[in-house]
């Protein structure tokens, strides 16, 4: 790995510290769920690679600030995956898109949403920006207990069993069979490695 390269612990490490989060190593230890000594050999790290300063307040008291450096190293990276975001919910709203309009070319009008999440939300923008007004969505949260009229659109993980309907679909098992979408997120990584994911 190049000098300048910050690997995942570093990066987790800039955030912190550029948040203000860890006053010592004791707190940037807790926050990263490290031991003593490998927040110490991380800090030395990222001093030696020019990221951080330390600031000696007093004997037993030291302040860590980033650098110039480690600070346009933050905002790239935020950039970097603000940016890859955006582009992962273009392609989710795609793969979306292609969904309900299948359904609705084939005489759908009746959706219904089971779970509360940001699908639900990406499902009403595609059909507004397609012109479609004549469907009518429902959002459930728990499992019918009867077999539904329309489309059932699963935006849960872990349904067991799958509630019946006249068509279903697990948008997030779709995704997870796209290869586009799948060649897009395993291309970001690098990207994404630089927040915390605990």
């Amino acid at each position: 790995m190049p000098k300048d390269v910050l690997d995942e612990r570093e990066f987790e490490l800039i955030n912190i510290i550029g948040a203000h989060l860890g006053s010592n190593q004791r707190d940037l230890s807790l926050q990263m769920d490290l031991s003593l000594g490998q927040t110490n050999m991380l800090i030395r790290r990222l001093i030696s690679k020019g990221f951080i300063r330390i600031t000696q307040l007093n004997k037993k008291k030291a302040k860590y600030l980033l650098t110039p450096k480690g600070i346009m190293e933050k905002m790239r990276k935020s950039v970097k995956y603000t940016l890859n975001t955006i582009n992962s919910i273009s392609l989710i709203k795609e793969r979306i898109k292609k969904i309900v309009l299948k359904f609705y070319e084939e005489g759908e009008r009746i959706f219904i949403i089971f779970g509360k999440s940001d699908f639900a939300m990406l499902i009403e923008m595609v059909l507004k920006e397609n012109g479609i007004s004549d469907c009518h969505i429902t959002y459930i949260d728990k499992p019918p207990s009867q077999k539904m009229n329309g489309v059932l659109m699963i935006c849960k993980e872990n349904i067991k069993p799958v509630p019946e309907a006249q068509q279903t679909i697990n948008l997030i098992e779709a995704l997870a069979q796209d290869d586009v979408f799948m060649n897009h997120v395993g291309n970001s990584r690098e990207v994404q490695c630089g927040f915390a994911q605990k």
